[in-house]
């Protein structure tokens, strides 16, 4: 069993940063896939970021590339995503989530392990 905590978010204006952090318990962290995600009211749970067992990365295209960045820290168990240059419509509950299997994918029900959400809101 894994458990996720994340932290970090807030409230921030357009523009700003926030980083968010996502500790994981266990001993076998640098295996796993790990990922981001958000939902907005209303909203489908919908990809934001990933890093595979390798380090090798993927994001949203259309909405987070150029702003976001992912990466990880296996000796701390943490994985964490950078949000430069908010936008309004960046504001959602977001979620790490954790997955056993070898390849990284965007697609919610592929994945593991998730946290309990951390909420982001920017104001315009």
């Amino acid at each position: 069993q894994v458990q996720l905590v994340e932290s970090g978010g807030g409230l921030v204006q357009a523009g700003g940063s926030l980083r968010l952090s996502c500790a994981a318990s266990g001993r076998t962290f640098s295996s796993y896939v790990m990922a981001w995600f958000r939902q907005a009211p209303g909203k489908e749970r919908e990809f934001v970021a990933g890093i595979a067992r390798s380090g090798a990365v993927a994001y949203d295209q259309d909405s987070v590339k150029g702003r976001f960045t992912i990466s990880r820290d296996n000796a701390k168990n943490t994985v964490y995503l950078q949000m430069n240059n908010l936008r309004p419509e960046d504001t959602a509950v977001y979620y790490c989530a954790a997955r056993t299997a070898q390849f990284l994918t965007r697609r919610p029900n592929d994945y593991d392990y998730w946290g309990q959400g951390t909420q982001v809101t920017v104001s315009s």
